[in-house]
């Protein structure tokens, strides 16, 4: 499930994204992880900030970007924002996400064979998934991964997997919200097709085993 949520518009819009790609990667990754911490930990204060997306809206389901004067048009407009508003609304309290090496590393690669080529999905182009990857950083396979095209702001990362916008089972919005998934590491960066991307993988324990 990769759910590309929030495309491009415009060329335009894709060389303003090269040019948020941020200098220090690791900070940029830190904030992502911060920012899903907010969702879990508080997601009545997260309720807010998605009603504050939802204003961004126009009536054809594009929304504006801050910042830079951009629309970008979803495919289900508000249906996925208030779905997501009322889902976070209900959402208990979670335990905060612990950073994993071993994960963050996993999504780096992933990111990092992506990015340059333009590709996207969950699958290495030698047909290895997300438990491959993270077994060949010396974790185990028992992981879930999210990944986030298009946005180089860590807010709207978390955003954009919790709308979930044309992503039928919203999968990245469970995963997300899943209480036993207790670590997470990101690995982001430039994208050739959509400017930018993060890979988020997820595990039970550090290493990404079944207990």
């Amino acid at each position: 499930m990769y759910g590309v949520s929030f495309k491009l518009g415009s060329a335009a819009v894709l060389a303003l994204l090269f040019m948020a790609v941020p200098a220090a990667a690791t900070r940029f990754e830190d904030d992502v992880l911060a920012e899903l911490n907010r969702a879990r930990t508080d997601p009545q204060a997260f309720v807010v900030t998605l009603k504050d997306f939802r204003r961004q809206f126009w009536r054809d389901g594009s929304y504006s970007v801050a910042g830079d004067g951009s629309r970008r048009l979803t495919r289900e407009g508000t249906t996925a924002v208030d779905e997501a508003i009322a889902f976070v609304g209900r959402q208990p309290r979670l335990a905060r996400l612990e950073r994993s090496r071993t994960l963050a590393l996993a999504a780096a690669d992933h990111s990092a064979e992506q990015g340059p080529q333009g590709d996207i999905g969950h699958a290495s182009r030698d047909g290895t998934g997300p438990g491959e990857r993270v077994m060949a950083r010396g974790g185990d396979r028992y992981i879930a991964e999210t990944i986030s095209y298009g946005q180089g702001d860590p807010l709207d990362v978390v955003i954009q997997l919790i709308v979930d916008d044309g992503v039928a089972n919203r999968g990245h919005r469970a995963v997300i919200f899943d209480g036993q998934l207790r670590y997470a590491g990101a690995g982001c960066g430039p994208h050739a097709g959509y400017g930018f991307m993060c890979t988020i993988d997820f595990g039970r324990t550090e290493k990404g085993t079944w207990r």
